[in-house]
């Protein structure tokens, strides 16, 4: 189960990974968190009854939220938009199932996935970059996630890359992802232009030669290279997959990052950069492999 602020990816995934079933649930969190907190455990059982109505045996479940996680005591510490704070999310799962259970991140769940089952697959280092309405990363090194000392690791959205830039959110000002995730994108394009557009369209209007759109796009880039330098530098990976909405532009997105981050290492390797490739599956599958992997742990 994949579980954002709006709604949930819910599935049955076979041990080799392919996925039997899918449905998708709102998380109506305006009810209070023990109130999603229960639909969670609702739909969870309805999933293993809807894997045994297929003929599957269900061995485990996994459960990815947005926040701050602590996955080795399977603990939503604070989910905004869930209303989550300190909730042993695991255990109730676990409980109503009585199968073993895991909680994770749902930005390192995706990670996970391209790393393990996508894009990044036969790297033994990998980061995954989610740019959407913000920006998140995972590092995933010999198939595992690192979480951090308090669940919080792979904020690259709050590298501060602008020095007293656009005030985010976090506090700080100038965060990478007060320049370039997709919703910053789309607002500074608004406060150029007058003009309200998607993120999707400033990058069609700049590959169409929008004079605007083109500015904004290249300050997108020159920031994303800058984050990703410095990440480069902390953590030294082989291969950075890039994914989120913005992710989806591909080669336009790409091609442009690799010259403005190769212009800028010096004693760094150079990684390869690649779009990610399961989609807006990678949650629900890296859910399930972090439910795979609580059978040897628990």
């Amino acid at each position: 189960m994949d579980i954002g602020g709006t709604g949930m990816k819910c599935g049955v995934i076979a041990v080799g990974g392919p996925v039997l079933h899918t449905e998708r649930h709102d998380t109506l969190a305006s009810r209070g968190p023990d109130a999603v907190a229960a639909a969670i455990c609702d739909i969870a059982a309805e999933l293993a009854a809807k894997a045994r109505a297929l003929g599957q045996t269900p061995v485990a479940a996994g459960v990815a939220i947005p926040g701050v996680v602590d996955e080795g005591r399977g603990m939503a510490v604070f989910a905004a938009n869930l209303g989550f704070r300190d909730v042993p999310l695991r255990d109730l799962v676990s409980a109503r199932l009585g199968l073993p259970a895991a909680l994770g991140h749902d930005v390192r769940a995706a990670g996970l996935a391209e790393a393990r089952l996508g894009a990044g697959h036969g790297s033994d280092d990998v980061i995954f970059v989610g740019i959407g309405t913000g920006i998140a990363a995972a590092h995933v090194r010999g198939g595992h996630t690192n979480s951090g000392a308090h669940g919080a690791a792979g904020e690259l959205g709050h590298i501060v890359v602008r020095p007293g830039g656009p005030a985010c959110a976090c506090g700080q000002r100038g965060c990478l992802e007060t320049i370039a995730s997709a919703a910053s994108v789309a607002r500074r394009y608004l406060s150029l232009t007058g003009t309200g557009i998607s993120a999707a369209d400033v990058v069609a209007r700049a590959v169409a030669g929008e004079d605007a759109a083109g500015e904004i796009w290249r300050e997108t880039v020159d920031a994303l290279a800058d984050g990703l330098l410095t990440a480069q530098a902390l953590l030294d990976t082989e291969v950075f997959v890039i994914g989120g909405g913005l992710g989806e532009a591909g080669e336009v997105l790409l091609g442009p990052l690799r010259e403005a981050l190769a212009a800028r290492v010096t004693f760094h390797r150079m990684p390869r950069l690649v779009k990610a490739s399961l989609g807006d599956t990678a949650g629900l599958r890296g859910a399930a492999l972090l439910g795979l992997d609580a059978l040897t742990t628990q």
